[in-house]
């Protein structure tokens, strides 16, 4: 298996993912619930964090995996954001666009992972359930 590192800085789902970490960082500044702003900074963070990871790795498959963690991960911050509006510490007129970038994030990074299937393995791996 021979190297095959990506490029992370120059893929935009890196890049949107980073500015949202940022984004979100600040919105939750004044946040003075600690569980909640340590959970969500955390889970912010982890996005561009395991895209950056995978895109090391030593192959599409690593790489693969990394991107399903940090798309399971972009549900974190709007799960945590939910929460923050319902108990009136986040703001929801900042708050609902970053859910939204959130979700779009998301299925950016489930684009790239299918873009990453080597050919003519889903065939493949249908043909095993029909």
């Amino acid at each position: 298996m021979g190297s095959e590192q990506h490029n992370f800085e120059g893929l935009e789902v890196w890049k949107r993912s980073s500015r949202l970490a940022v984004s979100i960082l600040e919105l939750i500044e004044p946040v003075k619930l600690y569980a909640l702003r340590d959970q969500i900074a955390r889970s912010c963070i982890s996005i561009p964090s395991n895209i950056a990871e995978g895109a090391e790795r030593d192959s599409h498959r690593e790489f693969r995996r990394f991107l399903a963690i940090a798309k399971g991960s972009a549900g974190e911050p709007r799960t945590q954001l939910y929460i923050g509006l319902r108990a009136g510490v986040i703001d929801q007129e900042k708050a609902i666009p970053l859910i939204q970038e959130a979700k779009e994030i998301g299925a950016m990074l489930e684009g790239l992972r299918r873009r990453l299937i080597p050919p003519g393995i889903l065939p493949k791996l249908l043909s095993l359930f029909l």
